[in-house]
């Protein structure tokens, strides 16, 4: 049985949730690799909705255990908040497991976020002041705190205070802001660990038994291979690696054990945050997908950039994950327009490439060279098999699978659960 690793080719908001839910109900662990709360899955379960910021989407499948891995940073109070409003709704949460590795986001990674981000000004990131970055940035300058301290009152205040010595100088002397007390810091981080106790495991051990034991296992990426700390546009990306071999560091699972890497796309493109963004669309058509396709951010609630597909972001997507499939998602939204612009190159100071280029400055200066794609006008959210689309629609899915560089396995043509045309099966 296979282990497979599920994230988005573009700059996140593809559509992750969707896609592992729909695969829930035949996975038997759905694994969150990296990130935090500053990534959203939106899951729609017949008329309900569901929003969620840290927990993997498979704790909406009845039989599946979902897992937080060692490469995520986990805020206690939001993961604490968001299990009390799945647990409201009905929705059972009691086979959560959460590795005792993973990072924590304490309230002064929090507050070092926005207070760094308003200093930069116009030169900002744009992160979401959830304290992700300088919670990695504390597990990569060792001096993080991760899960299992909760559960040592004397070894959580040591590291607690040997983490604020210098944070307090930065907030006091260049900040003019007020020193953190690591007292009420620990106290705060104590209040969590009755609560969280009992979903705390050693994540990798169980993960290695599940998959050695024929069991299906899926590793779902939060962000986009586009805001990878390594391979995105970097600074404008996100603090770790939700590219495919952030799966194996993420979970403890070595890539020999990786079968099939799912990339999700949106059958156009959408962007949160500052950075370049080629094929971006100021204009009505531009307002006109924001609004169709409902893109606002999860999490911040922010107007997300949009803009045509991207085949050029397409083809590197597949290189750098070494992707077996894509899931084509929202092509529903699409509907309507006479004509689709698809950017297959980029024009950069007069010279035409199709590839992804390595240099930033090349990149921000990047023109999209676009053709355009017949479009269709017919309802296509009741679609239950390829034939079923309109010939423009599937000749549409055909060019983006031959400008991409991997099959389309499967085809969103709506928000719903039920409402996805899978082309070939994933397992």
């Amino acid at each position: 049985m296979p282990a497979l690793v599920l994230l988005g080719a573009q700059w996140g908001d593809e559509g992750k949730g969707k896609a592992t839910d729909l695969l829930g109900g035949s996975v038997d662990y759905v694994v969150r690799y990296q990130g935090g709360n500053n990534a959203g899955h939106t899951v729609v379960v017949g008329d309900q909705k569901y929003a969620l910021h840290l927990l993997p989407s498979g704790i909406l499948s009845p039989g599946c255990t979902p897992v937080i891995g060692n490469g995520v940073v986990v805020d206690p109070s939001v993961l604490l908040s968001e299990l009390s409003g799945l647990n409201e709704r009905g929705v059972d949460t009691s086979k959560l497991l959460v590795s005792g590795n993973a990072h924590l986001i304490t309230p002064y990674h929090e507050t070092l976020d926005k207070t760094t981000e308003r200093f930069l000004g116009k030169r900002r990131i744009g992160t979401t002041g959830r304290g992700i970055g300088p919670s990695y940035a504390d597990k990569i300058n060792r001096v993080g705190i991760r899960v299992q301290d909760l559960f040592d009152e004397s070894i959580l205040l040591q590291k607690v205070e040997a983490a604020l010595d210098f944070k307090n100088q930065v907030l006091a002397k260049l900040y003019n802001r007020r020193a953190i007390s690591a007292e009420q810091v620990v106290e705060e981080l104590l209040g969590y660990a009755g609560h969280l106790k009992g979903y705390v495991a050693d994540t990798t051990l169980i993960l290695n038994d599940a998959i050695d034991e024929g069991k299906v296992v899926l590793f779902e990426g939060g962000q986009g291979t586009l805001l990878d700390v390594d391979h995105g546009t970097y600074p404008f990306v996100t603090s770790s690696n939700p590219t495919a071999g952030g799966a194996c560091t993420g979970s403890g699972v070595g890539p020999t054990k990786i079968n099939r890497v799912i990339g999700i796309l949106k059958a156009y493109t959408t962007r949160v945050g500052a950075g370049p963004f080629p094929t971006e669309l100021f204009d009505d058509d531009g307002e006109a997908l924001r609004t169709i396709g409902g893109e606002f951010g999860v999490t911040t609630g922010r107007n997300r950039r949009c803009g045509w597909f991207d085949a050029v972001i397409a083809r590197y997507a597949t290189r750098v994950n070494g992707l077996t499939d894509f899931f084509l998602t929202k092509l529903d939204v699409l509907t309507g327009w006479e004509q689709i612009p698809v950017c297959v190159a980029y024009d950069i100071e007069g010279e035409r490439t199709t590839e992804l280029p390595y240099n930033q400055s090349d990149f921000h200066h990047a023109q999209p060279v676009y053709e355009y794609l017949p479009g269709w006008s017919e309802d296509i959210t009741k679609a239950k098999t390829f034939a079923d689309l309109p010939k423009n629609a599937q000749a549409y899915v055909k060019a983006l699978e031959e400008m991409s560089g991997a099959p389309i396995s499967a085809i969103g043509v709506g928000p719903g659960r039920d409402e996805t045309i899978q082309v070939n099966s994933f397992l």
